[in-house]
């Protein structure tokens, strides 16, 4: 066999995964050189089966026989379960005992962009582990193999929805939900599902289409949500739920027409979850509602805030036993009867089965919960070499002025108006900010505290435009 080196772009080896432009960052002979170093890690570590999946991107039938033939070229099986959601592919991983798993899928990305999600073992693969792939890929560092490996299909559809069924708790009452798979790899079992649970179903962009003709497939951005609303609204249904590109992000609206954040679904779940699981410990990321922290210690649990990011958040889970925890972008975990790992239709049934079993509506439960005013989440462009050095900056200064900041992830600043937040991105040159009070008053105290701290570092301010969100 000759000898294998090959270097990627600086850009694509991220935080949680590898992410691309296809033809510009990103091209087939990247996918190969993944399969070749991450099958040689499966490799080392004892392993001889991967699974792998695909998202419906123009590009992604491209890629995935190029990473299975570096798999191959490892002396592995390949478990090759077509184009799937990433959650149906983690599934796929326990299903078939695999060592490793990796999903080709560039996310809610635009269309252009494609990557890779692995999982090395049943723990997700992430940071330092990534960017040991672009060392070993430098070096030729890969396991040399005298038998090539082999590959076959497997349909998990099937075995992947009787399991989410399993889950169902909602009797028979005849709940009307409004799906939106936004065109993205989740269409395919958002129908079957939808077709098998209790009440009325309607799917729309149902279709998997990688230029995704309808709309951006980010249910964290609302207006990608607009479709979903006017629907449920004409359908008088008793809520929607939109996934990501690939359906492991859920976006939830309820029967008014107004958006769940990912928090407040999370409050939604957590009471439900802590029946069961009193005293569990609940969590979510810094970007979190405080009214989230609070309503998870009232129904009994314990709060835990965390570090952004999927991969972090499923790996402190498995640490502190969490049976539940979530993200403000709509990456919900659920250890509670299920794997731990981040998945867009199992949150949505066990959403379902919570608004059939309760005497109210979701838009009461929502409306019940205390109010606050909040900015959406603020990206701003730093260079990639001063963001955590801002950073560090904002919270010398606070400390010497007495502060009191919570320092998980950057600096979550509380003030009697409410916080604020910075933190630097694990995966652009950007810094991310949030402000949230009790009072509009109150939150112009606190973003005019956070472009004090800004202008300090020699930054211009955030552009804060646009409404505040509030929740």
């Amino acid at each position: 066999m000759t000898a294998f080196h090959h270097s990627f772009d600086r850009t694509v080896l991220r935080e949680y995964d590898i992410r691309g432009i296809v033809g510009t960052t990103l091209q087939p002979e990247d996918a190969f050189a993944i399969g070749r170093c991450f099958g040689s890690l499966v490799h080392r570590a004892g392993g001889t089966k991967v699974a792998v999946g695909y998202d419906g991107r123009l590009s992604s039938p491209d890629l995935e026989p190029q990473l299975v033939a570096g798999l191959r070229a490892c002396g592995l099986e390949v478990i090759r379960i077509g184009l799937v959601a990433t959650p149906m592919l983690y599934f796929a991983a326990y299903h078939v005992s695999a060592d490793g798993a990796v999903m080709v899928t560039g996310s809610h990305n635009p269309p252009d962009y494609n990557g890779f999600k692995m999982m090395l073992g049943k723990k997700p693969f992430y940071g330092q582990q990534i960017q040991e792939i672009g060392r070993m890929a430098r070096e030729g560092d890969v396991v040399p193999v005298s038998t090539e490996g082999h590959d076959r299909q497997l349909d998990v559809m099937e075995a992947y929805v009787a399991r989410l069924l399993q889950d169902y708790d909602g009797g028979d009452r005849q709940l009307k939900v409004v799906w939106d798979p936004g065109n993205g790899s989740g269409c395919n079992v958002t129908r079957v599902l939808a077709a098998k649970l209790p009440g009325e179903h309607y799917v729309i962009n149902g279709d998997v289409d990688g230029t995704f003709p309808n709309h951006h497939p980010d249910p964290t951005v609302a207006k990608n949500l607009e479709q979903l609303i006017a629907e449920v609204k004409r359908e008088g249904a008793d809520l929607g739920i939109a996934f990501d590109g690939d359906a492991d992000r859920i976006g939830v609206v309820d029967n008014e027409g107004h958006i769940l954040f990912g928090d407040q679904l999370l409050v939604v779940l957590a009471r439900d979850v802590l029946k069961a699981k009193p005293g569990g410990t609940v969590i979510a990321d810094v970007k979190a509602s405080q009214v989230l922290f609070d309503e998870i210690a009232k129904a009994g649990g314990t709060p835990l805030m965390w570090k952004t990011g999927h991969s972090l958040i499923k790996a402190k889970m498995a640490e502190t036993g969490s049976p539940l925890a979530g993200e403000m972008s709509g990456h919900i975990f659920f250890a509670d009867k299920w794997y731990g790992f981040d998945d867009a239709p199992y949150s949505a049934v066990r959403l379902l089965g919570i608004v059939a079993r309760m005497p109210q509506t979701l838009s009461e439960v929502r409306a019940a919960l205390p109010q606050v005013i909040n900015t959406p989440e603020l990206r701003f462009d730093c260079p990639e070499e001063r963001k955590f050095e801002v950073v560090q900056e904002v919270k010398q200064r606070l400390a010497a002025a007495g502060a009191k900041v919570q320092d998980v992830d950057g600096v979550r600043v509380l003030t009697p108006d409410g916080w604020w937040l910075l933190r630097a991105s694990n995966t652009q040159a950007v810094l991310v900010a949030r402000c949230e009070a009790t009072s509009e008053a109150g939150l112009e105290r606190l973003k005019g505290m956070l472009v004090e701290q800004l202008v300090a570092s020699g930054l211009a301010a955030p552009d804060f435009s646009g409404e505040n969100a509030g929740h």
